[in-house]
């Protein structure tokens, strides 16, 4: 009789792990915008904070976006000249293809759950300088 293998790492069910948003590291990207983030393998979650006025500068990434705003609301414009121009509010997604130019300006105070595919290896390794020009951290370290 064969002998038992480990089981393949996709079928390894210590390999799930359980995250609390308020457990996480806040992230102080701006003075407006902070965010949350949880990432795996090929999909990444985030949870942005965007105080009224704040704006995400026009960039692209090669990630797929699903925007989910779940207080607030956000105006996205879309392409490379801002051809297009969208209001999401609560309850409501946008889906961002990659490589779409876009910016946001928050409306209202807001909170958005974003989910990238694959992660955002700028947002990651501290490269997303479109979106910030001051140093970043954690709310613990700017306290």
């Amino acid at each position: 009789m064969p002998e038992p293998t480990d089981p393949a790492p996709s079928s390894d069910p210590s390999r799930a792990t359980l995250h609390s948003w308020q457990e996480m590291p806040r992230e102080v990207v701006t003075p407006q915008i902070a965010r949350r983030i949880v990432t795996g393998e090929k999909v990444m979650l985030t949870q942005v904070y965007l105080d009224r006025g704040s704006v995400v500068p026009r960039h692209s990434h090669e990630n797929e976006q699903i925007t989910w705003i779940v207080q607030g609301a956000l105006r996205f414009t879309l392409g490379a000249n801002g051809e297009r121009e969208v209001v999401v509010r609560a309850g409501e997604v946008l889906h961002i293809p990659a490589n779409l130019p876009h910016e946001a300006e928050a409306l209202e105070d807001t909170l958005d759950v974003d989910v990238f595919a694959p992660p955002r290896s700028d947002w990651l390794d501290g490269t997303d300088s479109y979106f910030h020009d001051e140093p970043r951290g954690t709310e613990a370290d700017l306290e």
